[in-house]
């Protein structure tokens, strides 16, 4: 999960983080369900932000960049 770098929240800041992402719309008027965690595409966007580097360049411990 890319848990060595520094820009990857710990369960604390999650725990802030997570109540201000808009809820998941699953059901008949809804869409699909998510495929990947939203924490992994927070923690990969944190990591580009932090470094300042492409998309393009996260690391394979992230998600893939069109993912994110």
């Amino acid at each position: 999960m890319g848990g060595g770098y520094p820009s990857v929240l710990t369960d604390t800041w999650w725990a802030l983080v997570e109540p201000l992402l808009p809820s998941a719309r699953v059901g008949p008027k809804g869409g699909r369900r998510e495929k990947h965690p939203r924490r992994r595409i927070v923690d990969a966007i944190f990591y580009v932000v932090r470094t300042a580097c492409a998309w393009r360049q996260l690391p394979k411990d992230f998600l893939l960049w069109p993912t994110v």
